[in-house]
């Protein structure tokens, strides 16, 4: 006969307790805790009446026959891309976003455009009636008959109908709103949470069939829910971007069957989401020439070159501390770069205020872009304006040299592509391959020389 225990869960990272606690000795939160009922003894929760169990004996994997599953393209080749190449049957697939910013909008594209290729899809919505998907769909022009609807939040009901309908494809919208009757804690608490998602991963693997599910995010932007679910699905794609701008970018933060950060352009229009193919074309369309601060450089995003503007201010400071902020790259490295350029250019900027800002609302974390950054402050600082021909590509170390960068080939290739003149890059990166013959390439050993390149002096 199964047995009733209380524990202590805290709803930010999962973390356990037999006590109540004020503070998560794991992520170090104040009143994250809440009480939660669970049975233990002969009766399993971990399975359903109804749904097969996943067995299977070990073998040797010498003996295992390694097959290339064909995967599941859909039209929009950008969602392809960010995938790694299209959707892999029995793959689990977490997409995490700020609310309104297109998550059921962009899947509910996605999910007519598999039902017109003849593909069955049950699309499964906790958080809005039948009615009010259909509206949406009405919206977007969607209208397919292989695409099916539901609106539920029993884990056990929505495990039956998929295992009824045997779809293609499923959406889970969200994984906050299903519950497991066996689970006493409610919707969208972390036990509910991991083990929705534990029971929704088994049914994909033993059916062959892709779930996606949509997963809130909390207010620093992190997916909500214990850290264990981005563990236990197979791909997590963000959908970032703000609300009061067009353009959306889809990133994959990790990829079992592709290339992580890998990225993703969508402009939002009335009618649904539209690929962007070119995203260069459009971070660079405003650029203001003649503009002292202004840099662009070539950051790779996944397998892709995206060349991106990147803007500084630097300004005499009118407090005793001065300030420092970033917009799309790491607030951090710009006092170490601003500390390089004073301690081995000569440059005095320790009473300046610095602002740095990624034009289009990307965000860049690569090395890449220190050069850049570092001539973008030295450009603002001494008001002279960089060629708008150049493109700035390398790693800044602390002694003030510039690094060796990967994938510099494809990075000048998409310079050239769109018309710029030169490459300012590290000359350890000349060797090994062939420069295009529309652009130059001048190779620097320390941020001295490329400022001497690009600035003059």
């Amino acid at each position: 006969m199964a047995k009733r225990s209380t524990k202590f869960v805290c709803q930010e990272c999962g973390y356990e307790s037999p006590k109540w606690m004020g503070k998560c000795p794991g992520c170090h939160n104040w009143n994250s805790f809440v009480e939660e009922v669970q049975m233990t003894g002969a009766k399993s929760k971990h399975a359903f009446a109804g749904v097969p169990k996943l067995t299977g004996k070990p073998e040797k994997i010498t003996a295992i026959k390694s097959e290339k599953e064909p995967r599941i393209t859909t039209t929009m080749k950008e969602f392809n891309r960010v995938l790694g190449g299209g959707i892999v049957p029995g793959s689990l697939v977490l997409i995490g976003g700020d609310p309104g910013i297109g998550k059921s909008t962009l899947l509910l594209q996605i999910s007519s455009q598999l039902a017109q290729k003849d593909l069955s899809v049950l699309y499964i919505s906790g958080e809005e009636s039948t009615r009010q998907t259909k509206l949406r769909a009405d919206r977007l022009g969607v209208a397919a008959d292989m695409l099916y609807v539901l609106s539920e939040t029993n884990l056990l009901d929505i495990a039956n109908q998929i295992e009824a309908l045997q779809p293609s494809f499923v959406v889970i919208d969200s994984i906050q709103t299903i519950y497991r009757e066996e689970v006493s804690s409610a919707p969208g608490s972390v036990s509910q949470v991991r083990e929705c998602t534990g029971e929704l991963m088994r049914i994909a693997k033993t059916n062959s069939i892709p779930i996606f599910i949509v997963g809130h995010v909390t207010k620093e932007g992190a997916i909500a829910g214990p850290r264990m679910l981005e563990h236990m699905v197979d791909a997590v794609l963000y959908f970032e971007g703000e609300r009061h701008h067009t353009y959306r970018i889809l990133r994959s933060v990790k990829n079992r069957f592709g290339s992580t950060n890998e990225m993703g352009i969508f402009e939002m229009k009335e009618e649904g989401l539209r690929e962007v193919f070119n995203p260069s074309e459009i971070f660079l369309e405003e650029r203001s020439e003649g503009a002292a601060g202004s840099t662009v450089v070539a950051s790779m995003e996944g397998t892709r070159p995206v060349l991106v503007e990147i803007q500084a201010l630097i300004s005499p400071t009118s407090f005793g501390n001065p300030r420092r902020m970033a917009t799309g790259v790491d607030n951090n490295r710009i006092p170490l770069l601003m500390a390089v350029l004073e301690k081995r250019v000569g440059l005095l900027l320790q009473n300046q205020d610095a602002y740095i800002k990624v034009a289009g609302g990307v965000k860049l974390d690569e090395p890449a872009i220190d050069l850049a950054l570092a001539v973008s402050i030295a450009s603002s600082f001494r008001n002279q304006t960089t060629n708008p021909d150049d493109i700035f590509i390398g790693e800044v170390g602390l002694t003030g040299e510039v690094r060796r960068v990967s994938r510099i080939e494809q990075r000048v290739q998409e310079a050239a592509k769109l018309g710029f003149k030169r490459v300012i890059c590290p000359r350890k990166n000349l060797d090994g391959w062939r420069i295009p013959e529309a652009i130059e390439v001048i190779g620097v050993n320390s941020v001295q020389e490329a400022l001497v390149a690009g600035l003059g002096h």
